[in-house]
């Protein structure tokens, strides 16, 4: 009995890590979102970060596991594609949603509003995937206490925008609609990622499709809204200093949806994306700390917002902390099992995928077009760079730098981890 309990806790902690891990990246990569503040479309910004994450979502796999490997592992599961497009799409949307949230409400205000993804992804866990089926009590209370916590804390923020006394009410209200309908889409977002990863798929071959339908919507979108490819483009145009950090922003963005990738596979979505939501808490630290987003704010408002984060942030710890039980995972392998059938799949194969081994890999050295997409990666960055100058907003640089600082040290730590573990799988 022991030997069988080892893994799973071993698998339980990794999730964890990696959800904590993809909170801070997550939170790091909204800070370029800031410069809407300055003048920039939402949807030039966006349009910016998702050619980052196009380009991260294609170089990561390539590095870490290889095309070839990525390749196998798509063909093995080829009806998954469709999904990962589906919730590429949904990533778009929402990403665009958060922008203008940011620019009405501010970067820590928003950001515990659209967390409510955390209750959406919850529920569709629970509906589809049997987490929380025969978990027991003691692991409802745990969630239902944690889900309840995250609905009270973002009312206490809603409240307290609404109270901010520096702009119009209706902007307001609108940027909190805003951040809302962005937890309401990526809480959907999460049923490809669940899908994929109870059918086997390993988490880097899900993001590499996944990008597609994140280009293809914002590019729609852009289009659309901004009245053509030439505003478009002009507008690219006048954010070509910008653009850089737009792009870091789209790259930070792809290793913390990584991270929370392999905490959804390890733990669940109900589990994982609360977890992940500690992006709240790196939210809260760049918008107050190296924006000073919460100066000229009275005490009440700050109290309110200080309270309603920190009760959000104690409601996903309740609800990671509730570990599942062997019945839980029984109910879990059932939802395995109709994905199989549902499929065709390779019982044993998706089994051993989900306790972290790795049967797609295959003996044999990389390809050589692999080194030119991680020196074109690294090209398009160099460029950008060069033409890249400091933006035109208020920092604070050594909070910037210990910030940054602090999430290069959980990559390094959560990384190792992953690779000791599991290899990536």
């Amino acid at each position: 009995m022991n030997s069988g309990k080892a893994p799973v806790r071993s698998l339980h902690s990794l999730g964890v890590m990696s959800g904590l891990a993809a909170g801070a990246w997550l939170g790091m990569a909204e800070a370029p979102t800031k410069l809407v503040t300055v003048g920039f479309s939402p949807f030039v910004i966006s349009l910016g970060m998702v050619v980052g994450v196009f380009v991260a979502r294609w170089t990561l796999p390539a590095a870490l596991k290889g095309t070839g490997y990525v390749f196998r592992d798509l063909r093995e599961k080829s009806h998954l594609v469709v999904w990962a497009v589906i919730a590429g799409a949904l990533w778009a949307v929402a990403n665009t949603l958060t922008i203008f949230a940011i620019r009405d409400v501010g970067l820590s205000i928003a950001f515990p509003l659209w967390n409510v993804n955390s209750l959406v992804g919850l529920f569709w866990g629970w509906l589809f995937f049997r987490e929380l089926h025969e978990a027991g009590p003691g692991q409802w209370a745990k969630v239902l206490g944690g889900a309840i916590a995250i609905v009270t804390g973002a009312c206490l923020l809603a409240y307290a925008t609404s109270q901010h006394g520096g702009g119009s009410s209706v902007r307001a209200a609108a940027g909190i609609g805003a951040a809302l309908g962005a937890g309401l889409l990526w809480g959907t977002m999460y049923i490809p990622y669940r899908k994929a990863y109870i059918s086997g798929m390993n988490p880097l071959s899900f993001v590499t499709v996944f990008t597609f339908g994140e280009l293809a919507t914002i590019v729609a979108l852009s289009l659309a809204y901004e009245g053509g490819a030439a505003p478009v483009l002009q507008g690219i145009r006048n954010a070509r200093s910008a653009l850089f950090w737009l792009f870091l922003g789209g790259f930070c963005w792809v290793i913390g949806d990584i991270f929370q990738q392999y905490a959804a596979k390890y733990i669940g979505i109900g589990r994982g994306i609360p977890l992940s939501n500690t992006n709240q808490l790196w939210g809260l630290a760049w918008g107050a700390l190296v924006f000073a987003e919460l100066s000229g704010r009275g005490m009440a408002s700050r109290a309110l917002i200080i309270t309603g984060s920190a009760i959000m942030i104690a409601g996903a710890v309740a609800i990671s902390l509730a570990e599942a039980p062997a019945s839980e995972r029984s109910s879990w392998r059932k939802a395995m099992m109709r994905e199989c059938d549902r499929y065709v799949l390779n019982v044993s194969r998706v089994e051993a995928a989900l306790r972290g081994e790795d049967p797609v890999a295959e003996s044999g050295g990389r390809r050589w077009w692999e080194a030119v997409i991680v020196a074109a990666a690294v090209g398009v960055f160099v460029w950008l760079a060069l033409l890249a100058e400091v933006p035109p907003l208020e920092m604070n640089a050594p909070w910037a730098w210990l910030l940054g600082l602090a999430t290069l040290v959980l990559l390094g730590v959560v990384a190792s981890m992953l690779w000791r573990r599991t290899r990536f799988s």
